[in-house]
């Protein structure tokens, strides 16, 4: 059965008539209700897991040996490090807090496919929160069609077919798997390296 599916009700990410098809899968066939319990114990289990790291104690810091022990430097020195360490990491604070005015340069993306033989087509991804948005079709033509505002970098991203069955792009080379057994095409928008979109 189709783990992404599965994926998008423990994350709550379906619409109420994908929910009908998904009960209906479940009543349905009892090994795919099998995988869904299993997954979503596994998701219980994940979910139990701590969120943070536990900060390091000055005690257990004090213990790791140094790349250069301080002592063999002079006095001086070893101000001069600290002071400029400490300029260092101000200096790198700094550059992460300062954020373009203008927020991140969108560039518009137009996805194409053709699926003539199907109702409705949509794009999930990494630039959607993996959200079903819809695609036009084009008229009796067989493609669809969606132009959507991406920022630039990379992204992942698959096509949703009618109830459920998610396909890669094929007309991009650039593949990766997913944690569910699927796969999802790579996109790099904007930068020096990446394919006019």
């Amino acid at each position: 059965m189709d783990e992404t599916l599965i994926s998008l009700f423990i994350d709550d990410e379906l619409a109420l008539d994908e929910k009908i098809v998904f009960v209906e899968a479940v009543h349905g066939d009892d090994r795919f209700a099998a995988e869904t319990l299993a997954l979503l114990r596994q998701e219980t289990l994940l979910q139990a897991l701590p969120h943070t790291m536990p900060a390091p104690r000055l005690a257990d810091l004090a213990r790791k040996k140094r790349w250069l022990p301080l002592p063999m430097w002079p006095a001086w020195g070893q101000a001069l490090g600290g002071a400029l360490a400490m300029a260092l990491v101000a200096g790198l604070a700094l550059l992460l807090t300062i954020k373009d005015p203008q927020g991140p340069s969108l560039v518009d993306h137009r996805f194409v496919v053709y699926l003539p033989d199907v109702e409705t087509a949509s794009v999930v991804g990494t630039f959607t929160s993996w959200k079903a948005v819809p695609m036009e079709k084009i008229g009796d033509s067989g493609y669809w069609t969606l132009t959507l505002p991406l920022p630039q970098g990379e992204h992942r991203y698959s096509y949703l077919l009618g109830k459920g069955q998610r396909v890669v792009d094929p007309t991009i080379a650039a593949r990766e798997e997913d944690d569910f057994g699927g796969e999802n095409s790579l996109l790099i928008v904007g930068g020096a390296n990446a394919p006019l979109s």
